[in-house]
């Protein structure tokens, strides 16, 4: 059974909804700069030590990361998701045929 083609209206918010995972990684992402270099000249300039710097660049990069991979590699229309779902239909077709 093929997908039912999409209306213009389902395009759209499709669309939007990619648009603004994409732009809230991105936002995420300057964020996540912009606070770690202010980190990195706190603990160069006023503490003199950059050890601790490296803590929030290591923990909150996994979590920038992880939210990467949720919206570019699993995300909604990702081809990796796309393909695991038509799988799964056709999985779900063929065990609906058999009975």
């Amino acid at each position: 059974m093929a997908n039912s083609p999409l209306t213009p209206d389902d395009i759209d918010r499709l669309a939007r909804k990619r648009a603004g995972a994409k732009l809230g990684w991105y936002t995420h992402a300057t964020v996540y700069v912009l606070v770690n270099l202010f980190l990195f000249a706190m603990s160069q300039y006023a503490f003199g030590t950059r050890r601790w710097s490296l803590a929030p660049v290591l923990g909150w990069g996994l979590g920038l990361a992880l939210h990467g991979i949720s919206v570019f590699v699993i995300g909604s229309g990702s081809g990796l998701r796309e393909r695991l779902v038509q799988k799964e239909r056709d999985k779900l077709q063929r065990e609906r045929g058999e009975r």
